[in-house]
């Protein structure tokens, strides 16, 4: 091993510490603060250990892990962009290439690449283990919001139809668990804490 490629490791490593700043709108389960990026990746990777029987045949869990831990590194620099807030979804793609090629890019090459590999799969959802991933990304804030009596919907005016939207994503990773989103959210409108569309 060289000193050159340890220090490229512990400088990435470094870098990734930051993802602990990054600040989501989504708060905790109990609503006492916001929860950060690190936070949000971790209970992911647990949401995959644990949901795994709702995965389609044959998935590669641990890919799943590995993809949620490395799917919002880049927010280190792109900043976290609230799903439903349209203007600043507009450059997000491109914010966050960037971001991919610099953080990615502190590596070695040999590693770098996978993870890169990982990122990009997860964003374009072409494999089974992508698109299980992102609808456990997706089904987490439901689960957080529809707990918290509405959490973050009621502020940001957020309505069942962008909710339902969500959903899709969630229904063309794993079935159930879509199924299970939508009742969540035909509870939430019930119970006034999300607008109806």
């Amino acid at each position: 091993m060289s000193d050159a490629r340890l220090h490229a490791q512990i400088d990435f490593l470094i870098e990734i510490d930051k993802l602990k700043r990054v600040i989501r709108r989504n708060t905790l389960m109990d609503g006492s603060r916001r929860e950060n990026d690190a936070e949000h990746s971790w209970y992911l990777g647990m949401l995959a250990m644990t949901l795994a029987e709702y995965a389609p045949p044959e998935t590669d869990l641990a890919r799943v892990v590995a993809m949620l831990l490395v799917h919002d590194i880049v927010e280190i620099d792109a900043g976290d962009t609230f799903i439903y807030d349209d203007s600043l979804a507009a450059g997000q793609a491109e914010r966050e290439r960037a971001a991919a090629e610099r953080i990615f890019g502190l590596l070695p090459e040999d590693q770098a690449a996978p993870l890169r590999e990982l990122w990009d799969e997860f964003e374009e959802r072409r494999t089974p283990e992508a698109r299980f991933a992102k609808a456990l990304d997706r089904i987490a804030p439901m689960i957080a919001n529809h707990r918290t009596e509405g959490g973050t919907w009621p502020l940001y005016k957020v309505t069942q139809a962008q909710v339902m939207e969500k959903v899709k994503i969630i229904e063309e990773g794993a079935p159930e668990l879509g199924a299970y989103a939508a009742r969540l959210v035909e509870q939430s409108v019930r119970q006034g804490h999300l607008a109806p569309s």
